[in-house]
Order: structure tokens, then sequence, then C-alpha cells
């Protein structure tokens, strides 16, 4: 699906784009911010990622701090999420962070 979004055939709503990264609103946002950043070129996930290419990790690392700084979210703070595999709750298997805040996000894990 992310491949699809980069390629242009299904729309997002971009909130930066860099040579490299692509970021975008979550569909379903989970917290008044939320902010999906993932690298243009395909990786499972970001183990994968950062294992082949880590300058291009750098890369969405930098998108991701950008992204938190033009939403307003770097002095009251915000949480960078990076879901790997199925027990980590990745759901999209292309590498990708998510970008929230812009309120209390309460605990990591609930229980």
């Amino acid at each position: 699906m992310f491949c699809r979004i980069v390629a242009g055939e299904i729309p997002a709503t971009v909130v930066r784009e860099t040579d490299t990264t692509l970021a975008f609103r979550d569909i379903s946002p989970k917290a008044p911010v939320h902010v999906l950043v993932i690298p243009k070129e395909h990786f499972v996930d970001v183990v994968t990622m950062a294992q082949a290419d880590p300058e291009l990790t750098g890369a969405v690392m930098e998108t991701a701090a950008t992204v938190a700084e033009q939403e307003g979210l770097s002095l009251d703070g915000f949480r960078l999420i990076f879901n790997t595999g199925p027990w980590g709750g990745q759901e999209v298997f292309h590498a990708h962070a998510h970008v929230l805040g812009g309120a209390p996000l309460g605990p990591m894990l609930a229980g």
C-alpha cells in the first residue's frame, strides 16, 4: 500500500517529502497529530532497512524530527514508534515510523 502512495496511485495528505522519504497523515489517527514517515524505497520493516541502508534510516529519523517540529510537537513532546513484526503490532509491511503527539499520550502499553 505505501509503495502505491509513493507512486501516486493512492492519495495521501503529504506533510513533508524529500528525495528519499515521504511523510503523510495517518487515515486512522491515534492522536491529534499522527503522521507516518516512510522511506520511498521498500523495506519490510525498520530492522531490514537499518541493516541494508543505515543512511536511509537516518534520513527517515531526520524527516520524523522535522515533521515533529513543523507540527508544533517539540515543546511538549511526542512519541516516535516503529512497530516491527506481527507481535510488535506492524500492520503494513513497509518500514514506517509513527509520529504521534498534540495531547498527553498516556502509558506506552495498556494493562
